[in-house]
């Protein structure tokens, strides 16, 4: 599988990577772009709870990004894709799902199939024309879910350390005896690489929602263009689960980029470089085509 040709950037890009690059977050340009980062809104739903986000208006194709679990739309990703875009006039969105953030709702009550309701509903309601999603762990687990279900909302794909049905496979690779235990006690607890984030703990009623989401047992109905980008010092989520949606998805455009020296977050100030080349080089070749 080739890896993304990148490109030169087009004039917008070399901006901020002449000011020391979209992730070097101390730099005079980003405190420039907080002074006039978007403001937070809140999404009204009936009988949902509502959904905090921020928006950028500006050109099609826009730019959707799908924070990770337990994360939020204020993360150094989120933020420096909001520069990126803000500085080309494409417009974005970032939101956060049920219970997280901003948003209305309690984390430990949602499931797989909320947040992906959350997804579709900010497709349907919140952005205009075709999108592409950047999907961040979990997010890249939604993204591919979203992109099934509206197919003519999607542009193209980038996902960040994909954790397609990472959940379900980890739990169901246990021994028969400890799944046992879990079961008796009604929850699970998921070691985390992240001593801040503690300990994840999901009930079973959560593990028995999310095989109902998972994408990786066929084929992936998804042709619009796909990257994957993923660290192989990955250590919550392993790289291979990029190759194996890579390997599914039916689409003739599917790239993977694995950074040798990348990790989970792919918070770094490189790794976020190369995230937004790859939407730059996405949103030159949509743009093109049309």
């Amino acid at each position: 599988m080739a890896a993304v040709a990148l490109r030169s950037c087009r004039r917008g890009l070399s901006q901020i990577l002449s000011n020391g690059g979209p992730a070097a977050l101390s730099s005079q340009r980003l405190e420039g772009a907080r002074r006039h980062k978007s403001t937070v809104q809140y999404a009204s739903r009936p009988d949902l709870p509502k959904l905090a986000y921020r928006r950028v208006k500006g050109k099609s194709p826009g730019v959707l990004f799908l924070p990770g679990y337990a994360s939020n739309m204020n993360g150094q990703k989120a933020e420096a894709l909001e520069e990126f875009c803000r500085s080309l006039g494409h417009s974005y969105l970032r939101f956060d799902y049920t219970g997280h953030g901003a948003s209305e709702g309690v984390l430990s009550e949602g499931t797989i199939g909320t947040w992906k309701k959350d997804v579709l509903y900010v497709l349907d309601e919140l952005v205009e024309g075709p999108q592409i999603m950047v999907g961040s762990s979990l997010g890249g687990w939604l993204m591919l879910l979203a992109a099934i279900a509206r197919p003519e909302k999607t542009a193209a794909l980038v996902g960040i350390s994909t954790a397609a049905d990472h959940i379900v496979t980890v739990y169901n690779s246990l021994s028969l005896e400890a799944r046992k235990v879990f079961e008796e006690k009604g929850a699970w607890t998921l070691p985390t690489k992240h001593p801040e984030e503690g300990l994840y703990d999901f009930n079973m009623d959560f593990l028995k929602e999310a095989e109902n989401h998972c994408v990786l047992q066929s084929p992936i109905p998804i042709t619009c263009p796909v990257r994957l980008i993923h660290g192989l010092k990955d250590e919550d989520v392993p790289w291979h689960i990029s190759m194996q949606v890579a390997e599914r998805i039916l689409s003739a455009d599917v790239d993977v980029i694995l950074r040798r020296q990348g990790q989970h977050r792919m918070s770094e100030r490189d790794d976020i470089k190369l995230m937004v080349y790859t939407i730059d080089d996405l949103i030159d070749k949509l743009t093109t085509m049309v």
